[in-house]
Formats: C-alpha cells, sequence, structure tokens
C-alpha cells in the first residue's frame, strides 16, 4: 500500500495482492518509521457504509472503504480513474480529498500478462 499525502489530498495505491485481501475480508496493513523520530501505522478494510471514514490518531491510521464501491471499481480493472471522495473537516478547513486506486500496471501485468 502506498500512500501520497499533499496538502489536503490523500491517496491510496494498492496493487492486486492487497486488492484480493481486502475483497477476501481482511485488512491491508502498513507502517512507516520516520527516522528515529515516530512510527506511523495505517490500515486499510472495506465497510458496508456507502461513505469512506478516516479514524484513529496522528500516528496509527484506520481507512474504511466503502465495499460496493470497491467491488465495482475491481470489475473495471485494469483503469487508471479512482474512486474519489470529499471527506468533511473542521469548519474553516477545505474538505481532505480521498482517493484511492489500484496500481494500473500491476493490473495490466496480472490480468493480461504483459509485461512492463
Amino acid at each position: 500500500m502506498k500512500l501520497q499525502i499533499e496538502a489536503q489530498h490523500l491517496r491510496i495505491r494498492i496493487d492486486e495482492d492487497e486488492l484480493a485481501q481486502l475483497l477476501a475480508g481482511n485488512v491491508v496493513a502498513g507502517h512507516t518509521q520516520f527516522a528515529k523520530a515516530f512510527m506511523m501505522h495505517f490500515t486499510l478494510r472495506l465497510q458496508h457504509e456507502g461513505e469512506p471514514v478516516l479514524t484513529g490518531y496522528t500516528d496509527a491510521w484506520q481507512i474504511g472503504l466503502p465495499e460496493a464501491a470497491v467491488r465495482e471499481h475491481a470489475a473495471r480493472l485494469p483503469t487508471r480513474e479512482g474512486l474519489r471522495y470529499l471527506l468533511p473537516c473542521e469548519q474553516g478547513v477545505d474538505a481532505l480529498e480521498l482517493l484511492f486506486d489500484v496500481d494500473v500496471r500491476d493490473s495490466v501485468r496480472r490480468r493480461y500478462g504483459a509485461k512492463s
């Protein structure tokens, strides 16, 4: 799982193996150690709710994505189009844009045997 953070944009990109984990009902987890300063943990899971949720603490995130939307997205792979959501923030702060996608190069390679 790869996370990209830029201002009010959070992009989550996973590969086909991680997608299979999610679709099987498992979580995808990861962490990043920021040198000697601190470690950040994050988990990604599917949920029955129709909107994504982001909960946790600054060093431990839990991200829940709508299961139906992820399954529909998986059926369209490979595609460069991801799932895009706006998560409300505190008053006066722009919404957080959440983008979820599956690595298109990995999808093409896995689904069609193409080499990159």
